[in-house]
């Protein structure tokens, strides 16, 4: 893998897994530290999210994910800014209050990563469902 955009391609993959992996963690140092600071975090209901909001799901524990994988992924560059795609599937459960939401879902996931010196950060994250995506809990 000589040519350079193959290398930042791969770079970008590691990424999203390091995120990925952040995520299923709930670390919210890596997501502190990789997150943009305008950072918008969109929903597959459609709610949007800032980086402190993002990160407060995770410091409160509303959010806790069982599993949290990202596959299928796609990468595309475009100077200091890249699209990576694939889809998103995640097992966990969500707390707010009298709210409360099993995740058994998959979606189509858009990351969005603009480079700042030698660093990558994410600067958004578009979620949306996938058609049949919801796995039926075991009875």
């Amino acid at each position: 893998m000589s040519n350079p955009k193959e290398i930042r391609a791969a770079e970008l993959e590691r990424f999203g897994q390091e995120w990925a992996a952040a995520e299923l963690r709930g670390d919210t140092t890596f997501l502190e530290e990789t997150l943009a600071d305008d950072f918008v975090g969109i929903g597959p209901y459609g709610f949007m999210l800032s980086k402190a909001e993002w990160i407060e799901r995770h410091t409160t524990g509303k959010l806790k994910y069982e599993s949290f994988a990202l596959d299928e992924v796609r990468v595309r560059l475009y100077g200091d800014t890249a699209l990576l795609t694939g889809r998103e599937t995640a097992e966990g459960r969500y707390e707010d209050g009298d709210t409360k939401h099993d995740i058994r879902e998959k979606f189509r996931v858009t990351l969005v990563l603009v480079r700042r010196q030698e660093d990558w950060l994410l600067a958004g994250v578009h979620l949306s469902f996938i058609a049949g995506g919801k796995e039926e809990a075991a009875s």
